[in-house]
């Protein structure tokens, strides 16, 4: 039903620091995605020896990867550890997904969803929605479609296109929340502004069933909606809280 959890992407990573570190991260980057490898190793062993973050993480990936060294988890693990210890959400990311394939180090999913979640609230869109895809499938934690339609709302404010779509999915499917095809339309709508041809597919399942003001209403509300997101001034809306029972 969902898109499936995403795994960290190679040498993309840039964090705010002094104008050398920046610079040699660059450089080092550039140079790994070019394929010289013996640069970059370079670069980010300088900028681990300086204890600059985003440089112990790019070295973490060769490692991880096996560029311009040999393959050791271990390694990367470690060096990931190290990143996070001075805050790296990307390294929370890379070693969540580790525990949670259970590569490099033991699987363990309770320490993988603790990783998503510190990244996920440094706003990193890729674990919130790793979160919501775990809430909505119960895989490491109790299932719930509620908590899986909170990690994807913010994600999808951060115009993150996979959560927007599965956002979509959730209303129209009633799912963690009320029924609602003029809600799973908006956000079919503006995850198809991003790209995505399931959620052009998707779209045109919910016109079936929405009249032609309906539309019209829900067009004005996504392109709305998307152009705040594009400002970086949309916030996701406060729902009620879910309900419990007693017996």
């Amino acid at each position: 039903m969902w898109h499936a959890k995403i795994k960290s992407v190679m040498f993309v990573a840039l964090f705010s620091w002094t104008h050398t570190s920046i610079a040699g991260l660059e450089e080092g980057i550039e140079a790994a995605n070019s394929g010289q490898f013996d640069i970059a190793l370079k670069e980010f062993r300088y900028l681990t020896d300086m204890n600059y973050a985003p440089g112990i993480y790019e070295l973490a990936k060769m490692y991880q990867g096996g560029f311009g060294v040999n393959k050791d988890l271990r390694k990367a693990a470690s060096l990931f550890n190290d990143a996070i210890e001075l805050g790296s959400a990307d390294a929370m990311f890379a070693l969540a997904v580790m525990y949670d394939d259970g590569k490099g180090v033991k699987q363990d999913k309770h320490k993988a969803i603790t990783l998503f979640t510190q990244a996920a609230n440094k706003n990193l869109s890729a674990a919130q929605f790793n979160l919501g895809v775990m809430y909505a499938n119960g895989d490491g934690v109790v299932q719930s479609y509620y908590t899986a339609m909170d990690w994807y709302e913010r994600a999808a404010s951060n115009n993150y296109t996979l959560a927007q779509f599965n956002l979509a999915l959730l209303y129209y499917q009633g799912l963690g929340t009320d029924k609602n095809i003029e809600r799973s339309y908006i956000w079919n709508l503006i995850a198809e502004y991003n790209g995505s041809r399931d959620a052009s597919k998707s779209r045109d399942l919910d016109e079936q069933q929405m009249s032609p003001s309906q539309i019209e209403k829900a067009t004005e509300i996504a392109d709305d909606i998307y152009q705040r997101i594009q400002q970086g001034t949309y916030a996701p809306e406060i729902r009620p809280k879910q309900k419990s029972y007693t017996f």
